[in-house]
């Protein structure tokens, strides 16, 4: 173990090198302040790190999505994930909230919205939304815990509450998710309108629902690769249908809109937006869905692994095109992250990480390996048996 430890490789270097970077970063930001450590202006007052909050959050969606297949609808066959569901939401939301401390003028100030609110601020309504999140993840994840540790009355306490705080979490997490979308409506000026939309919430919501499934699949794998845990193939490949039937959906969505309002001439312009916007839909959706589609990948586990990766890079391009590209030319400024911007956004994606890779050695949160093994034998003879159908 300890030497385990002590072995240099090339991860633990370049983890070395973030953390380095990332609390010199740290110590200009907060010693300094916004304007020496970052590129923001009063004319683009938003920038990488709302970009990335708009990111965590959507990539934690996969917490009330499995949450809600699994115990509201009583879906037992996606019981297995939901624990590495909660775990990634509640890690994401921790990284959101950091994001959003530093991210403020004054830091110091983070705990006003508790006293000082203000419920006609689409603001106060995502921070309430995402606190209360928040805290009913920790519920949803405090059996994993007190199992380990033996606490059995307080175990059996929590479980009994669990299923109202499933609930109040969907509920909770529906709102915040789309809200974030809400805050652009504000501004239909300045919004390129290839991005603005009445139903921007909407778009939202939808979107973030792919993505979740997405980040589930590409934990599994990194974690099947790394120490033995991860998912069966069955479940990888009725994720990849989910993430197939809500892409589809938010496709036909956004370009019945963009048709409908007149925007379809702005598809075929030259600008730098237009170029920004395909990209996404060839990143965020032609390739996933031709993967998921296709009978040899869409059974396969390293396609699946892929389509996801590829969901999760349209949707990443998706959320920054919202808040960085669609903006900068009505601000009349150009924008690019400074040095210590990049260097604690990547610090803080290192930690979550780690922390997520600490918590799956420490605690049961995948499926037992033995039965994991037994699915997948099951599965691949299945996968086998579909493989040869497209052949012939």
């Amino acid at each position: 173990m300890k030497k385990d430890f002590g072995k240099i490789t090339f991860w633990k270097s370049i983890s070395v090198i973030i953390a380095v970077i990332g609390l010199f970063s740290f110590y200009i930001r907060f010693s300094k302040g916004l304007g020496s450590s970052t590129h923001l202006s009063d004319f683009v007052p938003w920038g990488l790190w709302i970009g990335f909050d708009f990111i965590g959050v959507g990539l934690a969606a996969a917490g009330f999505t499995i949450a809600a297949t699994a115990h509201i609808f009583h879906n037992h066959k996606y019981e297995s994930i939901a624990r590495p569901a909660i775990l990634t939401a509640f890690i994401g939301y921790m990284m959101v909230v950091a994001l959003l401390v530093i991210d403020l003028g004054k830091p110091e100030n983070f705990w006003h919205p508790l006293i000082m609110w203000n419920i006609h601020s689409v603001m106060f309504e995502i921070t309430v939304c995402v606190m209360c999140y928040s805290t009913i993840l920790s519920i949803e994840f405090a059996p994993v815990i007190l199992e380990k540790y033996n606490f059995p009355r307080l175990l059996k306490f929590i479980k009994s509450i669990t299923p109202g705080a499933i609930i109040l979490g969907v509920l909770f997490s529906t709102l915040h998710q789309s809200s974030f979308g809400s805050l652009y409506l504000i501004v239909p000026g300045k919004v390129y309108p290839l991005w603005y939309s009445s139903f921007l919430p909407v778009h939202f919501f939808i979107s973030c629902i792919a993505a979740g499934l997405a980040m589930i699949i590409f934990e599994a794998y990194l974690c099947a690769r790394a120490f033995g845990q991860g998912l069966n193939i069955r479940i990888l490949s009725g994720l990849g249908k989910g993430i197939l039937i809500v892409l589809c959906i938010e496709f036909v969505f956004k370009f019945a809109e963009i048709f409908t309002v007149g925007k379809a001439p702005l598809l075929f312009i030259n600008a730098s937006e237009t170029y920004f916007f395909w990209l996404e839909i060839l990143i965020g959706f032609v390739f996933p869905v031709w993967i998921l589609t296709n009978p040899k990948y869409k059974v396969n586990r390293t396609g699946i692994y892929f389509a996801a990766i590829l969901t999760i890079s349209g949707f990443m391009l998706n959320r920054m095109n919202v808040c960085i590209t669609s903006l900068v030319r009505s601000s009349g400024q150009s924008y690019s992250p400074s040095f210590e911007e990049i260097g604690i956004t990547l610090f803080l994606v290192m930690a979550a990480m780690i922390a997520f890779k600490v918590v799956v050695e420490k605690f049961d949160v995948f499926e037992p390996e033995e039965a994991l093994q037994e699915e997948n034998k099951i599965a691949e003879n299945g996968e086998m048996v579909l493989q040869k159908q497209h052949v012939n």
